[in-house]
């Protein structure tokens, strides 16, 4: 027994060490910065997204600039100054952030652009949704419900540019209905930083421009019809507009199943910011991202890798968002009698 003894002893020795060499080796490290933390939808791109880095090896080191664009660009320079494989970035402002893009470079860092484009810039990956297609949904959601009338355009941040893409796949549906004199669009204002608050107010300068006869809203997201909603519950007209919305945000789910706002796009978080992770990990080892198109950022052809949003209103709430639970049940339909709660499938 004994001569087996030594053989078995190496045998050990060689796992164990190969074992600490392995929890030894450098982690990918992925620096985040994002414009905002405070906004219910970000942390949970930040939690999706940190989650599955995780999963993948990686570790994760998160900044936010709560939308102050040279706080984010000085907190980008401080994770290339930790030495991050790659760079994340959710960018405030659209034209801002491309010295981000120029400094990670100089590091031989490459940048993914979550969500919103970095413009004018060699920004290495842009993850996003459709975002054109968003709008499209808006409207055409909103187009059919009321065909005719006067209309209300309460866009986002003039800053960020998906709200230029928001706005261009709503405007596919609404121009040729204006062309065709169905619709007016008598009222079309961007909100600085996405505020509801700034929305309300752009919401109350219409109903006090048109005297209070609109039709109906298409608000880029879930804030701005918070905003927007606000202002017609004022006019008591809450209910009898429709509004759009975008991001499936609790409240704006709550205002669906209540019958304050008409519908939001949802766009599944965990794929993008898991999409999003994984991208990273595999561009952090040099390996090929395959991307479904690409999209031009004022400088070059930037490959995007384009997701698909989805039209939710109240009557697919439970079957989106309830069941893929990016809500729970009670949350949504907390203020409304059991009794007209859905049933659970």
């Amino acid at each position: 027994m004994r001569k087996f003894r030594f053989p078995v002893l190496v045998f050990f020795l060689i796992v164990f060490v190969l074992s600490n060499i392995a929890l030894s080796a450098p982690k990918i490290l992925i620096g985040f910065s994002m414009d905002t933390l405070k906004e219910e939808r970000w942390q949970k791109d930040r939690d999706f997204f940190v989650e599955e880095a995780t999963k993948l090896g990686a570790k994760v080191l998160v900044q936010a600039a709560n939308g102050d664009d040279a706080l984010q660009v000085s907190q980008a320079e401080n994770l290339l100054s930790q030495g991050v494989d790659i760079l994340v970035v959710v960018p405030h402002n659209a034209e801002a952030c491309a010295a981000i893009v120029e400094s990670a470079h100089k590091s031989k860092v490459s940048v993914i652009a979550y969500d919103r484009l970095i413009k004018n810039s060699d920004v290495d990956l842009y993850i996003s949704f459709d975002n054109e297609k968003v709008g499209t949904l808006q409207a055409n959601y909103i187009t059919k419900l009321v065909p005719t009338g006067t209309y209300v355009y309460i866009g986002g941040a003039p800053t960020d540019n998906n709200a230029y893409m928001f706005k261009a796949g709503a405007m596919k549906v609404v121009d040729p209905l204006v062309k065709a004199g169905k619709i007016k669009l008598a009222y079309d204002q961007f909100t600085n930083d996405w505020k509801p608050e700034i929305a309300q107010s752009n919401m109350e300068n219409a109903l006090t421009l048109l005297d209070n006869k609109v039709d109906a809203v298409i608000a880029a997201n879930d804030g701005t019809a918070g905003g927007v909603i606000q202002a017609l519950t004022e006019q008591k007209l809450a209910g009898k507009v429709p509004v759009s919305g975008q991001d499936a945000e609790l409240a704006a789910c709550q205002r669906i199943v209540e019958g304050t706002q008409t519908m939001t796009v949802y766009k599944p978080i965990r794929v993008i910011a898991e999409a999003a992770a994984r991208a990273a990990v595999d561009m952090a080892k040099k390996k090929k991202i395959k991307t479904t198109m690409t999209v031009n950022n004022g400088k070059i052809d930037v490959p995007f890798l384009a997701l698909e949003p989805i039209a939710v209103d109240k009557d697919n709430m439970y079957k989106v968002i309830i069941k893929d639970g990016f809500h729970k049940l009670e949350d949504v339909y907390r203020n409304l009698p059991k009794k007209d709660w859905p049933a659970q499938k």
